[in-house]
C-alpha cells in the first residue's frame, strides 16, 4: 500500500504544476506542452541523491509544496531556500494547500528576503507589491527570520509571469 501522505503531496504538487502551466499558457487545452523543451515549462523534477532540489521548478522559483493540516511556515521557508540553492535557482517559496479550496486559493509564502528580492526585480515599491499581488504579512516576534509574506497561488502565477517578463506592468487576471 502506498504512503497516503506521499500520495496527497504528489497530487498537490501536480495540481500546482498544472495550474501554473495553464496560467502561463505553456500547455494547450489538453494539458500538453506547446514546446516540451521550453525551459519555462513548470516541472516536477526527479529527485537525485541527498540534495533535494524542490518539489516544483517554475523558473526562477523553486516551489516547496505542502499538503498538511498544521503549518510550519518558517521551517518550510528555510527548507525552500536550501533547495533553491541546491537547484541553482534564485528564489525558493512554499506553496501550502488550503483544505476545502481549489489550487488557485492555495497559499504561497515568501520569506522577507526572497520577497524583497522579487520586489526589487520587478521595480516595485513595497506598497505596490502588496497591492498588485495581494500579499499579507505575518510577523512573529522580533526575529525577522520568522516573518513571512503570503499570497494566493493565482496571484503568485501573475507575479511569476511578471518576473519572467521582467516587467510589473501586467494586471492580475
Amino acid at each position: 500500500m502506498a504512503n497516503p501522505n506521499k500520495t496527497r503531496g504528489t497530487a498537490w504538487e501536480s495540481l500546482v504544476r498544472n495550474f501554473l502551466n495553464a496560467y502561463l499558457d505553456q500547455v494547450d487545452d489538453n494539458g500538453v506542452f506547446h514546446d516540451p523543451f521550453d525551459g519555462m515549462n513548470v516541472r516536477r523534477p526527479a529527485q537525485e541523491g541527498s540534495r533535494d532540489i524542490g518539489d516544483v521548478h517554475a523558473a526562477p522559483f523553486i516551489l516547496e509544496c505542502k499538503d498538511v493540516r498544521s503549518p510550519a511556515v518558517p521551517t518550510w521557508l528555510r527548507q525552500a531556500r536550501v533547495e533553491a540553492a541546491h537547484a541553482g535557482f534564485p528564489y525558493g517559496v512554499v506553496v501550502h494547500k488550503v483544505r476545502g479550496l481549489g489550487v488557485r486559493s492555495g497559499r504561497v509564502h515568501f520569506d522577507v528576503r526572497t520577497w524583497t528580492r522579487a520586489r526589487a526585480a520587478l521595480g516595485l515599491s513595497s506598497r505596490d507589491m502588496f497591492e498588485r499581488y495581494g500579499f499579507t504579512a505575518t510577523v512573529r516576534g522580533l526575529d525577522s527570520g520568522r516573518w513571512y509574506l503570503t499570497t494566493t497561488v493565482e496571484r503568485f502565477a501573475a507575479l511569476l509571469s511578471d518576473v519572467r517578463a521582467g516587467v510589473a506592468g501586467r494586471a492580475v487576471r
